[in-house]
């Protein structure tokens, strides 16, 4: 049996992976091909209050403000979101990062920065351990082990601003299938002073940073941003939808987080599945690694537990992602006639529709 496991990639996924591991008593090594991983960081970091806690991380100071709700924009009709009590945190990804390497360590993992792993690197550690592929959506070690294709992704683009803010409280989602066909534009203050404008897109008629100029100068964002200091800009991709093969149980290899294309489809938002997708692959490996079951359990165990909410998820992002503006529109004021804001901010979870259908029943039979 083997009795290591190599981790490829120290970001959120396999720094929860190797702490969980090094604290069960397995040798585990981690590499990543940056001198400093997270750095500069190019994802968002709003992320639901019940997600960060699920995966078992001492975030909290890496936050950088809390969120109470959101509203929603299609056209000129919005959907305000508010909860009584706060649903998410934004967070310094940067912070974070280095928080988990600090856990990672302290756990007994070993970790080698700056040391990129080529094929036949990887076909050597094989040899001598497990394989963690956590390397993101264009991953090394999919590719080397032929796991497949991420058949559907997103192209990413944001901003940071120094802006003096006063509303901390939402967030604000803007959905425009002409522009933004894919997933939607967003404005998050990320701090009193720090405010964050992004947008998600399918590939092919803009690229990520054509579509983020367009986006800025419609009326209502410009307005906002009027005066702002720019102070950074990434751009990245995002897997939309899990890989088919996220274990490959010959060579000893498996694949969590954006290299496995574990996201929220309808945000892509990625640490809380890919998080407890490494909780999950670690209790597996340790099994297989004494014994017991076999790794394909992994992949068997993830499906079973995410596949409705990501399915759900997915439904959603073709629906805003597809409808024109003005369907959009007309969905929100319904919506709204409905009461659904007012349900969304008692009842809603940003990451679980199985709960919210469930709140749904349990309000109707009382």
């Amino acid at each position: 049996m083997k009795k290591r496991v190599f981790i490829i990639g120290a970001g959120t996924a396999g720094l929860i992976m190797a702490r969980e591991l090094a604290m069960k008593g397995i040798d585990v090594e981690v590499f990543d091909q940056k001198k400093r991983p997270g750095y500069p960081s190019s994802a968002s970091g709003i992320i639901s209050i019940n997600g960060l806690n699920s995966i078992k991380i001492k975030y909290e100071k890496a936050v950088t403000n809390t969120l109470y709700g959101a509203r929603l924009h299609a056209g000129k009709e919005i959907m305000r979101i508010r909860a009584k009590k706060p649903i998410a945190n934004v967070l310094d990804r940067e912070r974070l990062n280095d928080i988990l390497l600090k856990e990672a360590r302290s756990a007994g993992v070993k970790i080698t920065l700056g040391r990129r792993i080529n094929g036949e690197e990887l076909d050597h550690l094989k040899d001598g351990g497990i394989i963690v592929g956590a390397d993101g959506a264009v991953s090394q070690v999919a590719r080397h082990f032929e796991m497949g294709n991420v058949e559907s992704y997103v192209l990413t683009y944001k901003a940071e601003y120094n802006k003096k803010l006063t509303d901390l409280e939402s967030v604000d989602l803007f959905f425009d299938s002409e522009i933004l066909k894919g997933l939607f534009g967003w404005i998050c203050p990320n701090s009193q002073k720090i405010l964050e404008v992004g947008i998600g897109i399918n590939p092919g008629r803009f690229n990520s940073k054509m579509a983020f100029e367009r986006f800025i100068m419609k009326k209502e964002i410009s307005k906002i941003i009027e005066n702002a200091e720019l102070l950074s800009e990434h751009a990245s991709i995002i897997p939309m939808k899990l890989r088919k093969n996220i274990v490959d149980e010959k060579n000893g290899v498996i694949l969590i987080g954006d290299a496995a294309g574990q996201v929220k489809p309808s945000t892509g938002g990625g640490i809380v599945f890919g998080g407890n997708a490494a909780i999950i692959a670690s209790e597996i490996v340790y099994k297989y690694m004494n014994g017991v079951g076999r790794l394909l359990d992994y992949q068997k165990i993830y499906r079973k537990k995410y596949v409705f909410d990501t399915r759900v998820h997915a439904l959603l992002n073709r629906f805003y992602s597809t409808s024109s503006e003005k369907g959009l529109g007309l969905t929100i004021r319904l919506l709204n006639n409905l009461g659904m804001s007012s349900f969304l901010s008692e009842y809603g979870d940003m990451d679980s529709p199985k709960k919210i259908i469930k709140n749904i029943i349990l309000r109707k039979s009382i």
